[in-house]
């Protein structure tokens, strides 16, 4: 299984407003997209806006404290994870993350607490910045997912 990227550059909000759309656009259930950055790269409030563009809400508060938000969406439920907090990666079981993974569309921000137990065919998102501009490196494992990364028309 080769994997396949793209980068794409936010060089405001609303650019990563609309990348976020694409992309949440383009999701379906059973879709896992890890979003790996320091603090202040852009996680949650790229997790926000893809959340609104599928469930309509305008409140989207970072799962810090709560470790996961969930939302309906049209045709999955959409799971917010921030994996911050977490002491160990079994910590997550108890917060339903299974169901979660196959039976949803999940948001996991901080992964690398859970590498353990994150699975394989997931969309890892980098997130890095250079001023004010972001840069989401965007890799995909397995051929399904990387045509829908390519479908993203994104200037």
């Amino acid at each position: 299984m080769s994997s396949f990227f793209r980068k794409f550059i936010c060089d405001s909000e609303n650019q990563t407003k609309l990348l976020a759309k694409e992309l949440a656009s383009i999701a379906q259930r059973g879709d896992v997209f890890a979003l790996y950055g320091t603090l202040g790269a852009g996680k949650s409030t790229f997790s926000r806006y893809f959340i609104q563009s599928l469930c309509g809400v305008t409140d989207v508060p970072s799962p810090t404290f709560t470790l996961v938000q969930m939302y309906e969406a049209a045709d999955f439920d959409i799971y917010h994870y921030d994996m911050y907090r977490l002491k160990t990666a079994n910590e997550a079981y108890e917060l339903g993350i299974e169901d979660a993974f196959y039976q949803g569309v999940s948001l996991v921000e901080w992964p690398e607490k859970i590498a353990v137990i994150l699975p394989r065919n997931v969309w890892k998102i980098e997130i890095t910045t250079n001023g004010n501009s972001r840069c989401f490196l965007i890799t995909v494992p397995d051929n399904n997912k990387a045509e829908r990364l390519r479908s993203i028309i994104f200037d």
